[in-house]
């Protein structure tokens, strides 16, 4: 059945419930794949979490899109090599309790308490080179350093929430914060609802994890907006209907696929260079996402400061079945490897295409799907030969050591893959310790390294895409962040759409 087909089964099937599933006229639905789970800023990992936390909370800095950082709620200035002077803005907003603007304290409380090690931060590794924070008065603070480290500021960005807040663990479920929006309540069904400080308008982010009843509710009128996570089909479906927007610009979530180094046969560089060569990534880029994704090579796009220009492994399938030879591998003793993946829809497309084109120089991939807490959790442990995840929202080259770097092996980091490399290492540290420029010297020798480590195949950038239907305003960041929900407006006398 052709997806316009299937819609259209569904919108007949779906008529005599539309009225009663309709949302309240004054919330705006925006129906997401993945709900957020953790709205404490200190301890949120996840990229559903991370967006909605920074719509809940003010920082003190923000990045932009090269991963430069710029003043948010305060200004910095360096007094010395490992002492910084963080200034709060005299205009800052206020709590949503209005009892008062964040104060230095509750900046301190905030990174004091995240760098205890008991509070389990994801955050903590890449500010443990906080030795000290003094607090000089009600909106000036000093973080000392245990080590020079000139890309400080740019790790500012954990939302600010009041110091008695801190403690107990109810800020992930009960926030409080200074950011635009106000939280609301939970729903039933994972979801939440926010409250926009400037006007009151209430927006409820609703968990809808099937591609097409995601689109089905935007047709029906019982959801407003939808962001990315949807097959190129579908896509190109909503563009061809009269009242839907489509608003499409360059991301930088970063696919890959990752490998178990320390696994007997994905530990081996031919098996990972074969398959290398064995992904038609340009194909896949075509026919399942059309024009809205473009190849990558590195975690840090091109446009970042610390960006890299790497070589492409081109797509050659007799270079990768002579590399399985030289591994031991062929038609007498073929290879066959356990691909783990979640149970969305579009993965899960893009899973079945993987093995196709891995049988076609001789490996038998075994698709293995879980939902996606017992498939993110497998991963972290280390429970997988080979995966495909993407980073999402990547801005700073703090990356490169939380996902790479030898200490950084989980639970301590995002090191999955299990690479050990002394060289890499060095890199990375000496890349924390220099300046600008020549940071970004190291940091993209270090890429290189990794690239051709092949601890992870390299994939594509997905494009962040919205589609809206009686809404102006809205577009998603270039990480694929929601705060365009701070202007986003209803149209004036929206119609309704018979079906």
């Amino acid at each position: 059945m052709t997806v316009a087909a299937r819609l259209g089964w569904l919108l007949v099937c779906g008529a005599c419930l539309a009225a009663c599933s309709r949302p309240p006229a004054d919330i705006v639905v925006f129906a997401v794949a993945t709900a957020s789970t953790v709205l404490d800023p200190r301890l949120a990992g996840d990229a559903a979490s991370e967006r909605v936390n920074a719509l809940l909370y003010d920082r003190l800095v923000v990045l932009d899109v090269q991963g430069r950082p710029h003043a948010a709620m305060a200004s910095w200035e360096q007094l010395a090599p490992t002492r910084y002077r963080v200034i709060l803005d005299p205009s800052r907003a206020a709590f949503w309790d209005g009892r008062r603007q964040p104060r230095a304290e509750d900046v301190a409380a905030t990174y004091r308490t995240l760098l205890d090690r008991s509070l389990g931060s994801p955050h903590a590794g890449a500010l443990a080179v906080i030795e000290d924070i003094e607090v000089i008065d009600d909106i000036t603070l000093d973080f000392t350093l245990s080590r020079a480290d000139p890309g400080f500021p740019a790790r500012l960005t954990i939302g600010i929430a009041p110091t008695e807040h801190l403690s107990g663990g109810g800020l992930a479920r009960a926030p409080l914060g200074s950011g635009p929006f106000r939280f609301d309540s939970w729903r039933d069904d994972g979801g939440l609802v926010l409250q926009r400080r400037r006007d009151g308008q209430r927006f409820a982010l609703v968990p809808v994890p099937d591609p097409t009843m995601r689109v089905l509710k935007l047709l029906r009128g019982e959801a407003q907006l939808l962001q990315n996570d949807l097959p190129t089909e579908l896509y190109d479906f909503l563009e061809k209907e009269p009242d839907i927007d489509i608003v499409q610009r360059p991301g930088t979530t970063f696919a890959y696929v990752g490998f178990n180094l320390a696994d007997p046969v994905t530990g081996q560089d031919a098996v990972r260079r074969a398959i290398a060569h064995a992904i038609d990534r340009g194909a896949i880029i075509r026919h399942l996402f059309g024009t809205r994704a473009r190849s990558a090579e590195s975690v840090l796009p091109p446009m970042h400061w610390a960006g890299a220009d790497l070589e492409s492994l081109p797509y050659d399938p007799d270079r990768a079945r002579a590399l399985l030879r030289s591994a031991g591998f062929g038609p007498d003793n073929p290879l066959t490897i356990s691909y783990k993946t979640s149970t969305d829809p579009f993965r899960l497309r893009i899973a079945h295409v993987f093995q196709d084109q891995l049988a076609d120089v001789g490996i038998r991939l075994q698709i293995a799907s879980y939902d996606w807490g017992t498939f993110f959790g497998d991963i972290k442990a280390g429970r997988f030969q080979m995966y495909s995840l993407a980073w999402v929202g990547i801005n700073s080259p703090d990356i490169l050591r939380y996902a790479f770097h030898s200490t950084s092996l989980p639970p301590a980091g995002a090191n999955r893959g299990r690479l050990v490399d002394p060289e890499l290492d060095r890199l990375i540290e000496q890349g924390g310790l220099a300046d600008a420029d020549e940071a970004a010297s190291l940091y993209r020798a270090a890429q290189a390294r990794i690239h051709d480590s092949l601890v992870y195949v390299p994939l594509w950038y997905e494009h962040n895409v919205s589609a809206s239907r009686g809404l102006v305003g809205y577009h998603p960041g270039h990480d694929g962040n929601y705060l365009a929900l701070t202007q986003t407006e209803r149209r004036h006398a929206e119609r309704e759409i018979s079906r």
